[in-house]
């Protein structure tokens, strides 16, 4: 199966990077903590888009787009000031109806050999 790439018609007029850290601590009594990096790839990009001043069509399709991936099935996107794409995984995203539309959705890396 390839797998998908997300190349919306209309970029995100915003996006916030916070990486997630996966890490292994260790506190002792004294005061002394001991932290490692659980695993190779402790450091996970975490990417929240938005979209502003969407028609109704745009927002569908940006919508649709991770309604059928489910929230498990990853998908290429590159970011606007990345070289290559990195592989992603949506679980959550909103969409406000109205005049104009909005989407917001937030992109975790995804590690899954594909």
């Amino acid at each position: 199966m390839a797998v998908p790439t997300f190349t919306p018609a209309y970029p995100p007029t915003e996006s916030n990077d916070k990486p997630e850290l996966k890490l292994l601590k260790a506190e002792f009594g004294d005061g002394y903590t001991q932290v490692a990096g659980d695993g190779m790839n402790h450091i996970r990009k975490v990417v929240d888009l938005s979209w502003e001043v969407l028609t109704p069509a745009q927002a569908k399709e940006i919508e649709a787009f991770f309604v059928a991936r489910g929230g498990y099935e990853p998908f290429y996107y590159t970011l606007s000031d990345d070289d290559a794409p990195i592989l992603w995984t949506c679980e959550e995203w909103s969409r406000k109806r109205g005049t104009p539309n909005t989407m917001e959705a937030t992109l975790r890396q995804c590690f899954t050999l594909v």
